[in-house]
């Protein structure tokens, strides 16, 4: 795992649990920024993971 990917799943998870808040305390505001903030963090997370992919490519067998 690169620091991407890390980072990425940590903004996943806190969007969603932004999401969730935001949707519990009936604040839309709030709900949209979570699913900012997790898209955001699956879109990191896919950089992480094409790096990792390029570099597992660029590997001698």
């Amino acid at each position: 795992m690169n620091k991407d990917q890390v980072k990425g799943v940590a903004k996943e998870i806190k969007g969603g649990v932004k999401e969730t808040v935001g949707n519990v305390a009936n604040d839309p505001e709030t709900e949209l920024e979570g699913k900012v903030e997790k898209n955001v963090g699956t879109a990191q997370r896919k950089v992480g993971d094409t790096k990792e992919a390029i570099k597992d490519a660029t590997k001698p067998r």
